[in-house]
Parts: C-alpha cells; sequence; structure tokens
C-alpha cells in the first residue's frame, strides 16, 4: 500500500506544486484548503486521480482525517503582505490554531510533520546572510507581525511537540520563491512588477530600491522541501536561492524580460519591510547535499510564460476582499 501524505495550503502556489511532486512520487496525496488565497484551479487537474482526495476545511478548526497517515506538511497560511495585512486573525489563527490542530493529528498518527516556515522569521536583519542560528530582528507588534510572530511561535510549538512528545518533525524556512501559479495580484515583488508590465503601468518600487530580495524558483524549493522531509534533521534549514539582486536591478531585468518600456516610480517603503534578503544554504548543502539549480533568467522566462497565458480579466483582477474571523 503507498505511503499517505496530508498537505496543507494544497490549492495554494507551494502546496499545489508540493501535491504534483508527492502524485508524481506514487503518493496518496490529501488535499486541504479553505481556499481564502488558495484556488482551485491549481489543482483541477488532480480530481480525477484516485491517489488524490481534497477536502475543503479550514485547519483552525479541528482537523479529522479517517485512515493512516505517513506524513503531513502543514503549508496552509497567507504568505504574502497583501492577504496577511486583510486577514491578520485568520493568518495568526492558522499559524496558532491550525498548526496546535495537525501536530495533534500527527501525534496520533504517528506522522512525520513538517511545517513551512519563513524567512519572514529573522524579521528585518541585523545579520546578513541569514543563517538558520540567526535569532532575527521582529517588531512583535507591528503590521507584519501577525504573519513574522506567527512563524515563530510555529516553530516553537513544532519543536516543544519534538521533545515532549517525540514527534518526528521537520522545519523549512523558505526565502521568496516563484513560479507559475502565482496570484499575479498577491502583492509580492515579483507578480506585482510582471503584472504592471502587461497592464503597461509603471512599476513601483518601494523605498529607493536599494533593498534586496533572493529568489528561488519553486521547482527548487520543493526539491529542498522533499529532501528535507526525507532527512532526519529536526531544527530549522534554510531552503532559498543566494543570489541576491537589489530592487532597482530586478525591476530592470523585468522590463527586458517583458520587452515593455514602463518607467520606474518610488513609493515610501512600508513599516518594518525588510532591507536585506539572502538565505545562507550551508546547512542545506550539507545535510540534504541540496542547493538551486535553476538560474533566475530562466525560472522568470517561464513564470513570464505563465503569467502571459492568463486571461485578460485575471491579468486585470485586482487583490480580493476578505471578511476577518
Amino acid at each position: 500500500m503507498g505511503k499517505r501524505i496530508l498537505i496543507t495550503g494544497a490549492a495554494g502556489f507551494l502546496g499545489s506544486h508540493l501535491c504534483d511532486r508527492f502524485i508524481g512520487e506514487g503518493y496518496k496525496v490529501v488535499g486541504m484548503d479553505n481556499l481564502i488565497t488558495g484556488d482551485l484551479k491549481n489543482i483541477e487537474h488532480l480530481f480525477p486521480l484516485k491517489n488524490f482526495e481534497f477536502y475543503n476545511h479550514d485547519v483552525s478548526n479541528f482537523v479529522h482525517v479517517a485512515g493512516n497517515l505517513d506524513y503531513i506538511l502543514h503549508f496552509a497560511s497567507p504568505a504574502s503582505p497583501i492577504d496577511y495585512l486583510k486577514i491578520p486573525i485568520q493568518t495568526l489563527k492558522v499559524g496558532s490554531l491550525g498548526t496546535h490542530n495537525l501536530l495533534g493529528l500527527a501525534k496520533e498518527k504517528k506522522a512525520r510533520f513538517l511545517i513551512a516556515s519563513t524567512s519572514e522569521v529573522y524579521g528585518d536583519p541585523t545579520v546578513h546572510p541569514q543563517p538558520e542560528e540567526y535569532w532575527g530582528n521582529v517588531n512583535p507588534i507591528g503590521p507584519r507581525s501577525v504573519y513574522d510572530e506567527a512563524k515563530r511561535f510555529q516553530e516553537a510549538i513544532t519543536m516543544a511537540y519534538h521533545t515532549y512528545h517525540g514527534l518526528e518533525t521537520r522545519i523549512v524556512r523558505i526565502f521568496n520563491t516563484y513560479g507559475p501559479r502565482m496570484r499575479l495580484n498577491d502583492g509580492r515583488v515579483l507578480p506585482a512588477f510582471i503584472g504592471q508590465a502587461l497592464r503597461g503601468e509603471d512599476l513601483t518600487i518601494f523605498g529607493d530600491g536599494s533593498q534586496t530580495r533572493a529568489f528561488c524558483y519553486v521547482d527548487d524549493l520543493v526539491e529542498g522541501i522533499y529532501r528535507l522531509l526525507m532527512s532526519d534533521y529536526a531544527y530549522p534549514v534554510n531552503i532559498g536561492n543566494p543570489n541576491e539582486i537589489t530592487m532597482n536591478d530586478f525591476a530592470q531585468e523585468i522590463i527586458k524580460l517583458t520587452g515593455t518600456s514602463q518607467k520606474i516610480v518610488y513609493h515610501p517603503l512600508p513599516q518594518d519591510d525588510p532591507k536585506q534578503r539572502q538565505p545562507d544554504i550551508t546547512k542545506a548543502k550539507q545535510l540534504l547535499e541540496w542547493e538551486p539549480k535553476i538560474s533566475r533568467q530562466e525560472g522568470l522566462k517561464r513564470t513570464y510564460i505563465f503569467f502571459k497565458s492568463l486571461s485578460s480579466d485575471e491579468i486585470l483582477k485586482q487583490p480580493k476582499q476578505f471578511n476577518e474571523k
């Protein structure tokens, strides 16, 4: 009998790619998502498969899955500022109550548990690049704290279950990731720039453009997550691409890629926005023999092809409104 895995946030950008990977590896995949930021379009190709089942459920409420589970991947959470600033309470709940519910399920099923943490646990870092040993520089009551602190709590409770209950746990700290199935209107810099280019709008940079990001293509990230899950390492591991770039240079890359001629406009930097973001991936190289393989040039080309294939309605669509619970 094939191994069975629960993936929360399954209809989201990363969750849907993970569903594809584990289906491809021969697993029985149980997808779960409340569709508040996810989209069934991302996984509709999996519905005809006998190895895939889907539950529309909010993991902040009690989670029940009948039958055995070998692995649980907790990827349910708003992941872009435009989302988590609109639904701050749900963001905190999925990181705290949701993680607690799923840890309880993992304990009951004796399943190995992996959480999607984030480079945001480092806040606006004073150490560069960021190694896993760095404890971070996070404003606990700032606008971004609903995401940053939810993820920090998520790591803390996961480690508590590991040390107190002996649960097999894994923690991946994900740095900026991109690729097909991102929402064009999710507010993150890469889809924002490409969306602006496709609509013929000027490219918007917040701050003076000297801040940096390091972008990892989704296929590389999924490979790193897979290797971490199969490893025997319980502590956090950075997975990301250390190839750092300033926002000014990145905007120029997008203009060149899209063949458009917009100008760049500058707006004030939002509060607590990180000035630098670059993963130290020494641990991933040593423990998992992993490093990214896909260049930014190649990854951007694939992502642009995906975004260009969207309908004009989707390209023009504004971010959706949320009801806070």
